[in-house]
């Protein structure tokens, strides 16, 4: 197979997969950002209900000026920071979203391991997703095969941080449902609405793990076949 097949092979299918998952995603969010909740609880007010019942007091919840679907928790700051349609609206999305970001303060002060993990490994990500296409395309371009090595081990990193961070998002989900259960912020309809907003979040990392996974595969497969 020539060498623009197997890009083909390579980037079009997770392509493709990560579109229909993006796309399934917004449209799950639009449908249940606009179905009221029943407790009458905006999502900041939820997440606050769950953090407190887990004696989280001093996490600090912030609105940003972020977009649609840019809430996460930062755990250097130990802050949850949510976007506008999530911190004041009173909709299943917003409770989900809330929650499942409390789900990774909770994660935290509980110290799991995947999550300690992904932070540890953070900053070799960063330094690594900041070299290592240049190191690809010079070992490429110069033919200097241990450029392409290095480049390649380079981006395995990222592409190990994208699977570590799948349990952690999983789990921040299952811990957000559970407490949604418990404290009964959620009624007997609504948990089929906040299972899906959950679930189509989760497959954005699934998709994106296999899209890295590809593209690593793909640049092992033409550094052997140069090779040959």
């Amino acid at each position: 197979m020539g060498g623009f097949g197997l890009y083909l092979m390579f980037f079009i299918p997770p392509l493709l997969i990560g579109l229909g998952v993006q796309s399934w995603l917004k449209r799950t969010v639009a449908k249940h950002a606009v179905e009221p909740v029943q407790s009458g609880l905006t999502g900041a007010e939820v997440a606050r209900a769950i953090l407190d019942h887990n004696g989280l007091h001093e996490v600090p919840i912030e609105q940003t000026g972020g977009g649609p679907l840019s809430d996460h928790y930062d755990p250097r700051s130990r802050t949850i920071r949510l976007s506008p349609t999530v911190y004041g609206e009173r909709s299943i999305t917003a409770t989900a979203v809330g929650a499942h970001e409390v789900g990774h303060a909770i994660q935290h002060a509980r110290a799991y391991i995947p999550m300690r993990l992904r932070s540890a490994l953070f900053p070799a990500v960063a330094f690594s997703s900041r070299i290592w296409m240049i190191l690809l395309l010079a070992g490429m371009f110069l033919q200097i095969a241990g450029l392409v090595v290095v480049a390649i081990a380079l981006y395995s990193v990222a592409v190990l941080f994208q699977f570590i961070t799948l349990p952690v998002e999983f789990d921040a989900s299952r811990r957000a449902g559970k407490q949604l259960q418990e404290l009964r912020l959620i009624g007997t309809g609504e948990s089929g609405g906040v299972k899906s907003v959950l679930n189509a979040a989760a497959m954005t990392y699934v998709a994106g793990a296999l899209a890295a996974v590809s593209q690593l595969l793909y640049f092992v497969m033409l550094f052997m076949g140069n090779r040959d």
